[in-house]
């Protein structure tokens, strides 16, 4: 068997995971189960359980997606067109694959216990994405669907790569101080440094870029 064989085979089992978890406990799911939660994750909205396929579903789906257009990325972007695929992109899939397998069970555990441990590992979940993603982004190569896709570094392949250098270790150490001080914090806390954090990692490498255009457009002056 071809090790991408192989590893399509990994990606649909960690996708089916929260699709059977949710059919092996289908019978001790209470009837009218919560379906929306308010910032402080206390629930504001109640549905029948049966409900709660849906949002799986639609998880599962978008996972399978982001996995197939990261293993065909070279069909579809004129960047990358002819280019075999990286194998920076193939594992960037499979993280993408697995958190959102991970998140799709913390929500059906958060639904049908209503507890409330669960939900405190999204903002820690998060930060670990980050950091994974900030360990692949300094291999990427410039394309229109993944990494700083600002018009500065994807017209210029020396752009790319320093912004995505400065990129990658933003996001890495971002991300684990994200996942470890979010652990400390309440969840509306939490919620709040992630949308910080999420501000400042993009941000940043979008302005250094632009510098970076600045001082090359001024060299060639």
């Amino acid at each position: 068997m071809k090790p991408s064989s192989l590893l399509h085979i990994i990606v649909v089992l960690i996708v089916s995971v929260p699709l059977l978890y949710l059919a092996i406990i289908w019978n001790s799911v209470p009837a009218v189960i919560p379906i929306h939660f308010d910032i402080h994750m206390k629930p504001d909205q109640m549905a029948g359980k049966s409900e709660l396929w849906v949002p799986t579903a639609i998880m599962a789906s978008c996972a399978l997606f982001v996995y197939v257009l990261m293993n065909n990325i070279n069909k579809i972007d004129p960047k990358r067109n002819g280019a075999p695929i990286p194998a920076s992109f193939r594992r960037l899939g499979v993280v993408v694959v697995a958190f959102v397998s991970f998140i799709s069970l913390l929500i059906i555990i958060q639904c049908t216990s209503r507890g409330h441990m669960s939900i405190a590992l999204l903002v820690p979940a998060i930060g670990l994405l980050f950091a994974c993603i900030g360990n692949y982004l300094p291999a990427l190569k410039p394309n229109y669907f993944a990494g700083i896709r600002v018009p500065w570094a994807l017209n210029s392949e020396s752009n790319w790569k320093k912004t995505h250098q400065l990129a990658g270790k933003l996001w890495f150490w971002g991300g684990l101080c994200l996942a470890f001080i979010s652990l400390f914090l309440p969840t509306a806390a939490g919620i709040l440094v992630l949308l910080a954090t999420i501000t400042v990692l993009s941000v940043i490498p979008a302005v250094y870029s632009y510098q970076l255009f600045r001082k090359e457009k001024a060299n060639q002056s």
